[in-house]
C-alpha cells in the first residue's frame, strides 16, 4: 500500500479548489514538515512516520486550516511506531481506531502530486523485496487523499499530539494490471472527487454515512504507472 507520496511545495497551503493552480516544474526536495529547499516549485516528498500537511475543518473559525500531522496512528507500545497507517473504507466507521474520529468529524485531505504503490517480487536469490512504482497523473492537477485523524495524549509531552491515517480502496484496473497482479485483495489510497472536500471535512453539515460514500475506486483514469528508478550507490569513502 502507498507509504510515499509527492506534492508541489506551494501546495502545502492549498485549502481550496476556487482558484485552478497551473502546473509548476522545478527541483526536488525531501521534507517531513512544510518546507522544501528550492522554494515553491519543489516537488516534497512526505512519507510514513513523517509531518504531513492536512486540511482540515475549523468549525469554530468557520474555514479550512492546514494542520501538520504525523502520518501513522502511535503503536501502543511504542508511540514513534506508526501503526496502523492505513484504514479500510469498507470499515472505516465500525472499526477502531479510526471508527471515533470518523463519526466526530476528524476527517482530512492530503493534496498530492503522485503516489507510490509498492510491488511484491522474488529476487534470483529466492529473497522476497518491495519494487516500488510511481503513479501519476500527469496533468499536475492537486488531488486530495482522504485521510482520518485523532489526538493522542502521549506519557512525557507537554500536550497531545496530532496523527492521521489513509483512508484505503480496492485497486483500480491501472493498479491491479501493473503493481499488484499477485495480490489476493489489492488496495489503494482513497482519493476524493472534485466537489466532494466540502461532504468529507464535515462543513456542509452532512452525516458521516454520506462522507463514507465518498470513499470510492478511482477508475478510468489515463496515468502512468512506471517502477521507481533506484538510487545510486553511493561510492565507498577512500
Amino acid at each position: 500500500m502507498c507509504g510515499k507520496f509527492t506534492a508541489q511545495a506551494s501546495w502545502r497551503e492549498v485549502v481550496a479548489f476556487s482558484q485552478p493552480l497551473a502546473p509548476s516544474s522545478g527541483g526536488e526536495g525531501e521534507g517531513d514538515g512544510f518546507g522544501a529547499e528550492g522554494g515553491d516549485d519543489a516537488i516534497v516528498t512526505y512519507r510514513v512516520g513523517a509531518a504531513v500537511p492536512v486540511v482540515v475543518w475549523d468549525a469554530e473559525a468557520g474555514r479550512r486550516r492546514v494542520v501538520p500531522m504525523r502520518w501513522g496512528f502511535p503503536d501502543p507500545k511504542d508511540w514513534r511506531r506508526p501503526r496502523p497507517i492505513h484504514a479500510r473504507s469498507e470499515t472505516i466507521d465500525a472499526k477502531e481506531p479510526f471508527r471515533t474520529p470518523f463519526h466526530a468529524g476528524q476527517r482530512g485531505i492530503v493534496v498530492f502530486r503522485t503516489f507510490n504503490e509498492g510491488e511484491e517480487v522474488v529476487k534470483p536469490s529466492g529473497r522476497p523485496e518491495t519494487r516500488q512504482w510511481t503513479i501519476d497523473p500527469r496533468d499536475g492537477r492537486p488531488r486530495g487523499f482522504a485521510f482520518v485523524w485523532r489526538r493522542y495524549e502521549i506519557e512525557g509531552q507537554p500536550a497531545p499530539l496530532l496523527f492521521c491515517v489513509m483512508a484505503t480502496v480496492p485497486a483500480n484496473d491501472l493498479i491491479r494490471r501493473t503493481i499488484k497482479t499477485g495480490e489476493d485483495d489489492p488496495r489503494m489510497p482513497a482519493i476524493l472527487e472534485d466537489g466532494a472536500w466540502a461532504t468529507w471535512l464535515g462543513e456542509d453539515g452532512a452525516a458521516a454515512a454520506s462522507a463514507k460514500t465518498l470513499l470510492r475506486t478511482m477508475e478510468g483514469v489515463n496515468w502512468t504507472s512506471a517502477p521507481e528508478p533506484k538510487k545510486p550507490r553511493r561510492p565507498p569513502p577512500r
